[in-house]
Formats: structure tokens, sequence, C-alpha cells
């Protein structure tokens, strides 16, 4: 370079530094670092924060930035050296928030605790400090204590979206619900692009029994971040509960796509599978489920369930024993003392205690096994729900009945055994199920003598009708069904006989209103009151509920309706039942509709009536 030119350089030089002075470069270098940062642009923040360094090596705030472009980056042993010497020259609050999210984020989590604390001891109004906090205790798995700081933040700042959400986060996490959407509707409304916000408000109000508006919001939550496994996923279990199948398929599928090892995705996809009749889909995706989640127990317990309803009871039989192990499966069985009984061995001559584990349903029918265990020379002790006591306190081959209620006062015994257990014992196999025409102790004369008198001469065929089981039921919404939809069979050449003993309220104006169906719904004190009811009965038409196993068990022509995907026991396309020979099966189609069932039913029982008289 000429010498003329570099004193042009030189000049140039000189007047920009008149214009730009070290201190106001620091300032524009600063900003330039900060936007960098909110955007995005982690190198060119670095850039910038360094020439800053360059120009002031010893400032707090230059330090301070190095500690947060190196935090930006990953490096958090770095921020925290950078983040230290910033607050050795000024302990600003800003500094230790800084230092404490370092900390927090190299796993020194004590640390970083009391660095929050002094940020909030200089600054306790500083609604992002209790923010931050939180996080870290979150982190610290100290959820309570985080709680109140998101609380606390949100308190100072109204505004403060991400406090809201955190808060409502925690409060569903810890299952108070109605708190939780109170915070999450202010984040929502606050910030309504935040789809975590709109997936935790959709899960709250789900947890609510508000479907509709959960599913809307994870609707929203979807289209905002659409590559969310989790969210998708969740939208499928929204859209299967409300019987939205092949669209919460498409959303299973989605969610895999993104994510293919989930195994609560998987277990969703199979179910509906499963709901649709793709039964061989359906056992396959639950054995890969299985797999994935190392023995999975609801995969294999569903599983199981598929297997027994193609009539695999070898397998099936055994996969249900995954039930013992599935959380929040309903499990009736008591904590008892001594050896569970699993089938080993002699029992001759040794008292077996065999509770009923499972619904009345299921005790009604599996009770068929105690005359095959007093066979074995077993001493049974039979234990059933307090309802059915009165039923079963006389038992063929139980040689003493109690209720459940008995608890302490259980005599003394050897061995102990759940009553599912014993189709599994017994190596029952489709074609050898011990199948009785009439299996339960017979009613009362007294009873049934009384209820004679209540129906009065035996002028036409006596009907029996259920329509609707325990609302508690998780399949309730496809095996009951409104009052009404009987009605159509009601006529005045069959007298026709109400054996619900809880009415709906939906039901309870209607039934009223009838004056062609009998309700002794206030003599139905217990299962013995309804079996001595039946006993009088020439036919019972039933849901698949209690009702159904109790008439089938005592020998009664039952038929039962049944959704297009049944209870196992039921199997598939046929219309009898191994379980019960007096037993008809009136199956819903594809379609998936009582209408076209109540048709069948109805022209079933004009024929019915004929052959009768």
């Amino acid at each position: 370079m000429a010498h003329s030119d570099r004193q042009i350089v030189q000049k140039k030089s000189e007047v920009l530094d008149k214009d730009h002075p070290p201190a106001m470069r620091l300032e524009e270098l600063r900003a330039e670092a900060i936007e960098h940062l909110r955007g995005g642009q982690l190198l060119k923040a670095q850039s910038r924060v360094k020439e800053a360094f360059k120009l002031d090596a010893e400032s707090a705030e230059n330090l301070h930035l190095m500690a947060v472009v190196d935090a930006a980056a990953g490096r958090a042993d770095r921020a925290v050296d950078w983040a230290s010497r910033a607050i050795r020259k000024a302990p600003q609050p800003a500094y230790l928030a800084t230092l404490g999210n370092a900390l927090a984020s190299a796993g020194r989590l004590d640390e970083a605790l009391r660095v929050f604390d002094k940020a909030i001891q200089l600054k306790p109004s500083d609604a992002e400090l209790w923010r931050q906090m939180g996080d870290a205790l979150i982190q610290a798995r100290r959820n309570s204590e985080a709680l109140l700081c998101f609380r606390r933040a949100f308190e100072l700042d109204s505004g403060h979206a991400d406090a809201a959400y955190k808060a409502g986060h925690l409060l569903h996490g810890a299952g108070q619900l109605a708190e939780a959407l109170v915070y999450l509707n202010h984040s929502v409304n606050l910030r309504s692009d935040n789809s975590q916000a709109l997936h935790t408000r959709a899960l709250t109000l789900n947890g609510l029994g508000r479907i509709e508006e959960a599913t809307a919001d994870c609707r929203r939550a979807v289209q905002l971040d659409p590559k969310n496994a989790d969210t998708v996923g969740n939208l499928g279990a929204l859209l299967r509960a409300q019987g939205h199948l092949e669209e919460a398929l498409s959303f299973f599928d989605r969610s895999l796509k993104i994510k293919p090892n989930a195994g609560k995705t998987i277990v969703g996809r199979a179910s509906v599978l499963a709901e649709l009749g793709r039964v061989d889909e359906a056992m396959s995706a639950y054995k890969r489920s299985a797999a994935i989640l190392s023995e999975h127990s609801r995969s294999v317990w569903n599983l199981a369930l598929l297997q027994m309803l193609t009539g695999d009871f070898k397998r099936g039989l055994k996969g249900m024993q995954a039930r013992w192990d599935v959380p929040g499966l309903p499990n009736g069985y008591p904590p008892l003392p001594g050896p569970k009984w699993l089938g080993d061995g002699d029992i001759a001559g040794k008292t077996l205690l065999v509770c009923a584990d499972e619904g009345l349903g299921d005790a009604i029918q599996l009770v068929r096994y105690i005359p095959l265990l007093a066979g074995r020379g077993a001493r049974v002790v039979l234990i059933v729900q307090d309802a059915l006591w009165p039923l079963l306190s006389k038992m063929e081959g139980a040689s003493e009945c109690l209720p459940g209620s008995s608890g302490a006062r259980l005599p003394p015994f050897d061995l102990h055994c759940p009553l599912s257990n014993l189709p599994l014992i017994f190596g029952t196999r489709l074609e050898s199920v011990p199948a009785a025409v009439s299996y339960l102790p017979p009613p009362s004369r007294e009873r049934v003598q009384a209820w004679e008198s209540r129906l009065g001469p035996r002028a036409r065929s006596r009907v029996g009708l259920v329509w609707s089981g325990n609302p508690e039921h998780l399949n309730d919404h496809n095996r009951s069904i409104p009052f009404r939809m009987l009605t159509g069979l009601l006529d005045d050449k069959v007298s026709f006989v109400s054996l619900q003993k809880d009415v709906r309220p939906n039901d309870r104006a209607e039934l009223l209103a009838r004056t062609d169906i009998f309700d002794p719904a206030q003599h139905l004190t217990d299962f013995a009151e309804t079996a001595a009811l039946i006993s009088c009965l020439d036919l019972v038409i039933t849901v698949d509920t209690s009702v159904a196993h109790l008439s089938a068990a005592l020998g009664k022509p039952t038929w039962i309706l049944l959704p297009f995907m049944p209870d196992y026991r039921w199997l598939r396309h046929r219309e009898d039942s191994p379980w019960y020979p007096t037993v008809r099966l009136f199956r819903q189609n594809e379609g998936r509709e009582y209408g076209s069932v109540i048709d069948r039913v109805r022209r079933d029982l004009q024929n019915f009536d004929r052959q009768r008289t």
C-alpha cells in the first residue's frame, strides 16, 4: 500500500473512532449479540460477544454475555466460570440467574438452588426469577416446591404465560384438575399458540369428562406441533374414546411414524384395530408392544383377551395371568397369608380358600368349578362379593361360603386361590368347558312363591328385560342401551318384567310411563331375589351384564344382546355359547347399531311365544 493510501485509511479510522467511541461500540455489539441470541443465530452472537470482550475484558456485562453464549451452546461448565466471574464484579440478580441455570444444566442442582435463592432475596418481585427457580426444582424432582414458585411468578406477573402453563402442568400431574384448568386457561389466553399448554389442557379437560373440548384443544396442538408424537397419539386416544375409530387409527399411525417404538401408542392402535374387528392385526400389534416394553403386562393381557375371543384358550388363559401386574386394572383379591395355590400338588384333605376377584358376572360364571375342586378332595371355603352371598351361600362343593366383608373373620386354611385362576388350573379348552345347564343353588320355594304371587296368573309368556349394566364398566358405552330401544319389543301377547335393579335417570321417566312392563325393582334386594324372579319367567332378554350370567347359570333360556366386538367369553361368529347351553347370542353387525339387533329379537320372540303356546 502506498504511503498516501495508508494516510487515507488512517484518517478514515480516526473519523470512525470519533463517530463510534469504545463505549458506544460496546453497547452496539452487546445489543447485536442479544438480538442474534433471540433469533437463534448462535455463531453470530458469539462473534459479537468476542468483539465486545476484546474491547473490555473486565466488564461484568461482557463476562455475563460470554456465560449466556456458552450456556446457549450447551457448554455449561464454561458458562458457570464466566457467570461466576461476572458475579464477583457485580452480584446482580440476572447474573445469578444465569449462573443458576448453568449449574442446573451441569447437574449441580443443590448449588443452583442456592444461587436462585440468593437472586430472589436480592429481587423478590422478579417473576422470571421465580419461574427459573421453579424449573430447577422440577429438575430436582421437588415438584411441590416448584409449584409454589410458578404460582408466585404468576402472582407477580399475570402476563407470565409460561409460569401459568407450568403451574397447570404440575397440578394436572398431581390430579388437581380443576385448579390446573384455571392456570392452563390463563396460559392459553395469553399465548394461544403454545402447543404444550393446549395439549396439557386437553388432558386436563379429558380428566374432567369434557372430552369434546379436550379433542378440540388436542387438534389445535397437533396443528401447531405436528411432529410431536405424544400429542398426535393422544389425539388418537381421544378420538377412540368417542368411537371415531377410523380417524383415531390414522392419528395413531401418524404418531408411530414419528416415534415407531412408542409402546403406549402401539397399544392404543392395537385397541382400535381390535374394536374394528381386525383381530389378527391387533394381536400382532400387542405382541410387538410386549416385545418392545419387555413383556408389557397390559399388552400381554389384551393379547390374551383376543386369544380367548378367538377360542385359543391354551394361550389365552395363560396370558390372562398378566392381569395381576396391570396397573389400574380392578383387582378384588384380598391380601392373604400363606401360599397361593396355582394348581400344583395334591389338595386332598386341605382347606382351600377360593376368592372371587373380578366382577359379579365373572364370579357367577366361574363358581361352576367349585364342585370340581371338591371332587379333588379339598375342603373349599368360597369367598364372594356381599351382593352374591345370599345366592351362593349353599353352592355345591363349597363347605362354607362367606361374604367378602367377613374380612379378618376368615376360618383357618392351608392354601388360597383366585376364582379367576380356575379355568387355567383345570386346563379348560373350548371343547372342555364344564357346561352344566344349571349349576347354581336353586332359589328357595318361599321366594319363588312370593314372586309368583306378585306376577299373578300365568296367562301369557313371561319375559324379563335388562338394558343396562354398571355405568363404571370400561365398555359400558358399547354394551348398555337406553330403555326406549327395547320398547319396540313390548306388545300385549307377552308379559314383560323389568329385571333392571338400578334404573338410570334418563330411563326412569319412560319406564314409569309404561303400563306394559312390570317393574319390581324395589323388591330386587339381592341376587337371590333376582334368581327367584327369573325362575318364574320363560325367557330373559338382556345386554351383557351380571344378570345375563345369572339367568344362564340358572338354565333359563337367555338371549344376550352383544356389541360388534364383545367380551372375550362370548367368542366370535356364533349364536351359542360353550359356557351356557341355554344362551342365544344376538350380535351387532359391522354397522355397530342395536336397531337391527332388536328387530331380529322381535321376530324370534314372536316365534318363541308361538312355540310355547
